[in-house]
């Protein structure tokens, strides 16, 4: 059940307060079988990822970590003076258990539980907190993360809605959740326990379908429920999950506009890759990686100006109040933290060839719907309609059937089928 803090308006603030990790728009989550208690209300959900955003990366090296407690009020989405929310909320996450039941590197089968948090305070103006060591050492995988956009999630106005986003989110990849006994489901969503909610009539009218449709409103993702039955009764259900391409048609991608920063253009004369300097200005801000130039620069000659920046960068080098400076690390640590950034290098390229690759596709897709658009224009009354009700018969999904009546020929979630159908109609429209 929702509380009243639920209701309480998003107010803005001033993203240019935000430095670091905070900059980020996006939180790695571990996909593998992490369950959280989906009793979480809404801010508390949102709380859980902002906090793990701004402690992702010290995440295993860090005993706790720290955050300015109105920055963080405010980036959840609380008034910045309401204080008792905040701890009511830091409290809520103390007493949330979060479970794993996966296979290790070994195949051998792992269980285990731990608190959300396992302690956090308020003290001056600043929250600390700490994850138990194993449970950040699942949150920090590099294996078995998805991306949840920080962004993203202040589109939801139901617990419901966030928790069923990050538990389909996470299987993004794989296109599907599984299927999950209604058990598990029912845990997901927070409503185990409840009477009323053993009834799927209920579950379904209340949850599942408010659920789903915030998800595909608000969300980078398309949702589809299945089910299947054991008798008569429903006990199982799973998701079909693929990219929204309605919100994805208009994502810019900025790598261009990130080429014109001073910065990068500073980073790529001290021999940065353009994939590396794009992800350091995105990941940390411009500000951030200007101020370990400058720190780098300011060191005089060094064995290895881009291993020393790369240590700069991770390590937040900077230069004291004083003016003393931190000191260099040593020739082992240089390497330790140059095969870790390559391990991360690694997992980056493939996700920058992926988002490339998705990239290309939207564009060529839009391209494409554009001609649509012409060729429609030219038609007569009669023709589109005649058009309309024929490709409507061709669409199996009820969802696609919906979404084409509501956005016609420039229904994104239908635009493979929408260019096919005009392929066939019109091929030599879309030669060259």
């Amino acid at each position: 059940m929702m509380t009243g803090s639920d209701s309480m308006a998003e107010p803005s603030f001033d993203e240019e307060r935000l430095t670091g990790a905070l900059t980020r728009e996006t939180v790695k989550k571990n996909v593998a079988a992490i369950h959280i208690s989906g009793k979480l209300t809404l801010l508390q959900r949102k709380l859980s990822n902002v906090l793990l955003l701004n402690a992702y990366d010290t995440l295993t090296s860090a005993r706790s970590h720290t955050i300015d407690a109105r920055t963080l009020a405010m980036m959840v989405g609380y008034n910045s003076n309401d204080i008792d929310s905040l701890r009511a909320s830091l409290r809520a996450l103390a007493e949330t258990v979060a479970e794993w039941d996966m296979l290790d590197e070994q195949g051998h089968q792992e269980w285990g539980v731990s608190s959300l948090l396992s302690f956090a305070k308020l003290k001056n103006g600043v929250c600390e907190y700490a994850y138990s060591p194993e449970l950040a050492k699942k949150l920090h995988d590099p294996k078995i993360f998805a991306l949840i956009n920080v962004k993203i999630q202040r589109n939801f106005s139901s617990g419901h809605g966030l928790a069923l986003y990050e538990n389909c989110y996470r299987f993004v990849r794989t296109g599907s959740t599984g299927w999950w006994g209604l058990d598990i489901f029912r845990k997901l969503m927070g409503v185990d326990g409840s009477a009323y909610y053993e009834s799927f009539k209920h579950l379904n009218a209340k949850i599942i379908k408010p659920a789903v449709a915030e998800v595909n409103k608000s969300s980078d993702i398309i949702i589809e429920p299945q089910t299947r039955k054991k008798g008569r009764a429903v006990s199982e259900i799973r998701f079909l999950i693929r990219e929204n391409p309605q919100m994805a048609m208009f994502q810019i991608d900025d790598s261009e506009g990130l080429r014109q920063q001073p910065v990068y253009k500073a980073l790529r004369g001290q021999g940065v890759s353009d994939r590396l300097a794009r992800q350091w200005i995105t990941e940390h801000g411009a500000d951030y990686v200007q101020q370990k130039l400058d720190y780098v620069a300011g060191q005089g000659a060094v064995k290895s100006p881009l291993g020393y920046l790369r240590a700069a960068i991770d390590g937040d080098y900077s230069l004291s109040p004083e003016g003393a400076v931190t000191p260099p690390v040593s020739a082992e640590e240089e390497a330790r933290i140059r095969e870790a950034q390559a391990r991360r290098d690694a997992d980056a390229a493939a996700e920058a060839a992926a988002f490339d690759a998705r990239a290309a596709a939207r564009r060529d897709r839009a391209r494409h719907l554009d001609i649509v658009e012409t060729l429609v224009s030219r038609r007569n009354p009669t023709q589109r309609d005649a058009d309309k009700r024929l490709f409507l018969s061709g669409l199996d999904s009820d969802l696609d059937r919906e979404h084409f009546r509501q956005h016609g020929w420039r229904s994104a979630l239908n635009a493979g089928a929408i260019i096919a159908f005009w392929q066939e109609l019109e091929p030599e429209a879309f030669d060259g």
